[in-house]
């Protein structure tokens, strides 16, 4: 890991993560649906000792309502969401969709793993500094 790596908020936490994605992807490979690559991905974060929320729901807000609900595939020691993919590649929308769900909430650090043809990842930070003053965890 080099000095830039080191500065990166939640680099340590974001590493194991990709660390068990490679884990998982190995051990399953390509081609099962979202839903088997979360499971397996919570039991094997779990086993780490990592503390991991399944399918964290997430409101988004408009002038201090709720105006919709999202989940969020896992939230990893509340600070790092994951959303899981078993797509070709990462697209646009795939980001998009990380993004406003940190923009939901005060995690400020995402990753986008994708269980593709090849194993695939892209971490997302959104300061919270940059949030509508309304955002919260739920």
């Amino acid at each position: 890991m080099n000095a830039e790596e080191r500065s990166f908020k939640h680099a340590e936490l974001t590493r194991k993560i990709i660390g068990v994605f490679l884990q998982v992807y190995g051990e399953l490979g390509y081609g099962f649906l979202e839903s088997v690559y979360r499971s397996a991905m919570a039991i094997a974060l779990t086993e780490t000792g990592l503390v991991v929320e399944p399918e964290v729901k997430l409101h988004a807000r408009f002038r201090g309502r709720s105006i919709g609900t999202f989940r969020a595939d896992l939230l990893v020691e509340g600070a790092v969401l994951v959303e899981l993919k078993a797509a070709r590649s990462i697209d646009s929308a795939h980001i998009a969709q990380l993004l406003n769900y940190l923009r939901c909430t005060v995690v400020e650090v995402g990753l986008i793993l994708n269980f593709g043809p090849t194993p695939n990842v892209r971490r997302l930070v959104f300061a919270n500094h940059r949030k509508a003053p309304s955002t919260s965890l739920r």
